[in-house]
This record gives C-alpha cells, sequence and structure tokens, in this order.
C-alpha cells in the first residue's frame, strides 16, 4: 500500500489545518502519528477497522478529528484550535491486520506514507 500525505503548513496558534492521506487502496485501520525534532514518533489518532471507531491521544482530544472517505481512499486529520506543541512531521499510517490493543503503537503499523510538516507559530 502506497500512502501519500498532504496539506501541511504554517499555521498561527489558534487556527486550523486539514491533512490528507491518499492510499493506493483501501486499508482496515488508518492512523496517523506525529514526530517533532528530537522527540519519539507519537500517536495522533486512529480509525478501527470498517465500522470507523476512533481513538485520540489525550493530547490532542477535543481538537482534531480524524476521518475517512471510503470512495476515495482518503483518510483526513482535521487539527483546530493549534498550538505550538503541535509543531511536528506528522504521518499516515495503515494496516490491515492491527488490533484494537495496539492502535495506538506505531510498530503495529504496517505502511506508512512520507510526513507533512505541521509548523504552528505563536
Amino acid at each position: 500500500v502506497q500512502l501519500q500525505a498532504s496539506g501541511g503548513g504554517l499555521v498561527q496558534a489558534g487556527g486550523s489545518i486539514r491533512l490528507s492521506c491518499a492510499a493506493s487502496r483501501r486499508t482496515l485501520s488508518n492512523g496517523w502519528f506525529r514526530q517533532a525534532p528530537g522527540k519519539e514518533r507519537e500517536f495522533v489518532a486512529a480509525l478501527f477497522r470498517s465500522g470507523g471507531n476512533t481513538y485520540y491521544s489525550e493530547t490532542v482530544k477535543g481538537r482534531v478529528t480524524i476521518s475517512r472517505d471510503s470512495a476515495k481512499n482518503t483518510i483526513y486529520l482535521q487539527m483546530n484550535n493549534l498550538k505550538p506543541e503541535d509543531t511536528a512531521l506528522h504521518y499516515c499510517a495503515a494496516s490491515d491486520t492491527i488490533i484494537l490493543s495496539t492502535i495506538r503503537s506505531a510498530s503495529a503499523y504496517a505502511f506508512w506514507g512520507r510526513g507533512t510538516q505541521v509548523t504552528v507559530s505563536s
């Protein structure tokens, strides 16, 4: 599976941005992760299987929405009320076999796209 993330950019604090991840085919589960300079990659959000249950990190919960357009094989990450600490390279990931207990673990995803940079200015 090939994943292409896009939509990153420079945003002022308090602003919004929508990231997209176009996949070469549909996958059962999808996730977004991010990595800031000098930090480990961290979980942001995930869609689990065809039921579409969503999961978020406590850091972004209430400000971020993950969604899927199945017809376009595209996953979105709507980010609102952005903060400078949201600045990071954001990655989309996919899996056909992930189980719920590992939904927040980067190592559980088989497919990764290149990151798209989100920079939030204060």
